[in-house]
C-alpha cells in the first residue's frame, strides 16, 4: 500500500510539474519577445523540451502503475525506468547544447536586458522551485531524474537572478555564460550518476542498496540450509525488487523442517524491499540442472 501511495504521489507530482513548466514556457516566449532577450527565448526553447519530457514522464509513470497481465507478467513498472532513461538523455543533450552556446560567449558576451531578466528570474525560481518541491523525495527513478531536471532550471534561474542584479550596476557581461557553464557541469555530474543507476537497472544489475553476498550468507545461516546457488536480485523500477534463489537442505529434512526454512526465509525477505520472491528448495541428493559444480 505504501508503494502504491508512493507511485500515485509521483504521478501527481509529475502532472503538477508538467503544467507549471508548460505554462511558464509559453510565458517565456512572450517575455523573451517583449524584453528582446535572446537568452530568455533560448531558455523557453529549452523549457519546451522540458515540458515534453515532463509530459512523457507523467504519462509513463501513470502507465507503469497498471497491474500485470498475460503480456507483462511483472506489470508495467519498467516503463517508469524508460521515462527515466529518456529524461536523462534529453537533459544531457540539452546541457551539452547549453555548453556549446555558453563557451563561445565567454569571449564574445552579448548585451542583456537586465531589468527584464530580473523579473523573469524571480518567476522562474518560484515556478520551477515549486515543481521541484513537488517531486522532492520521489521514490521512483523516474521522479528522481525529473527532479534533477527541474533543479537544473531552478539553479539556472538563480544564476540569471544573480547576473541580472549585477548587470543592473556593472557591465560584467561574461558572468552569464560563466555561471551557465558551472551550473550545467554540476547538473551533468548528477544526472550522469542517475543515468548509470538507470542503465544498471535496465541491465538487471543488483540494486546499489542490496548486498547480495550478505543475503546469501544469511540464507545459509538458516537451520537445515546446507548451501545456496543461483541467487539473483534485480529491480523492476529501482523501488520494487525481485529475488530468486535455490536452497539445498539435507535428505533427512522433514516437512516441518522445510516449512520452518520457508518461514525464516520470509522473515529475511520482509526486511528487504523485495516484492517478488521465488525460493526453490532442493534435497541434497536431488539433481538440479542449474546447480553449480
Amino acid at each position: 500500500m505504501n508503494h502504491d501511495h508512493g507511485r500515485n504521489r509521483d504521478a501527481s507530482s509529475l502532472r503538477t510539474a508538467f503544467f507549471l513548466n508548460l505554462a511558464f514556457t509559453l510565458a517565456e516566449f512572450v517575455g523573451g519577445i517583449w524584453t528582446n532577450s535572446l537568452a530568455i527565448v533560448a531558455d523557453a526553447v529549452h523549457d519546451l523540451g522540458d515540458s515534453f519530457t515532463l509530459g512523457l514522464s507523467w504519462y509513463l509513470q501513470r502507465f507503469s502503475s497498471r497491474a500485470h497481465d498475460s503480456r507483462f507478467s511483472y506489470g508495467y513498472r519498467r516503463y517508469s525506468l524508460l521515462a527515466a532513461l529518456i529524461s536523462a538523455v534529453v537533459l544531457i543533450v540539452g546541457s551539452i547544447t547549453i555548453l556549446s552556446q555558453a563557451i563561445p560567449r565567454l569571449t564574445d558576451p552579448q548585451p542583456s536586458n537586465a531589468a527584464g531578466m530580473l523579473i523573469f528570474a524571480l518567476a522562474g525560481v518560484a515556478i520551477n522551485g515549486l515543481a521541484a518541491l513537488r517531486l522532492r523525495g520521489g521514490r521512483s527513478m523516474n521522479a528522481r531524474v525529473v527532479a534533477w531536471h527541474l533543479l537544473e532550471d531552478v539553479l539556472g534561474w538563480i544564476a540569471v537572478l544573480v547576473v541580472s542584479i549585477v548587470l543592473l550596476f556593472t557591465n560584467l557581461r561574461f558572468l552569464d555564460p560563466l555561471l551557465s557553464i558551472l551550473i550545467t557541469a554540476y547538473v551533468l555530474y548528477n544526472v550522469g550518476a542517475n543515468l548509470r543507476k538507470t542503465l544498471l537497472l535496465f541491465l538487471q544489475g543488483v540494486p546499489d542498496e542490496i548486498d547480495l553476498p550478505q543475503i546469501e550468507q544469511r540464507l545459509r545461516a538458516i537451520p537445515h540450509v546446507q548451501s545456496t546457488h543461483h541467487t539473483h536480485v534485480w529491480s523492476l523500477d529501482g523501488e520494487h525488487h525481485v529475488l530468486t534463489t535455490h536452497l539445498v537442505v539435507p535428505d533427512s529434512a522433514t516437512r516441518d523442517d522445510i516449512i520452518a526454512v520457508r518461514c525464516q526465509v520470509r522473515e529475511l525477505i520482509d526486511s528487504l524491499d523485495v516484492e517478488h520472491t521465488t525460493i526453490e528448495i532442493e534435497y541434497a541428493q536431488e539433481q538440479c540442472g542449474m546447480r553449480e559444480g
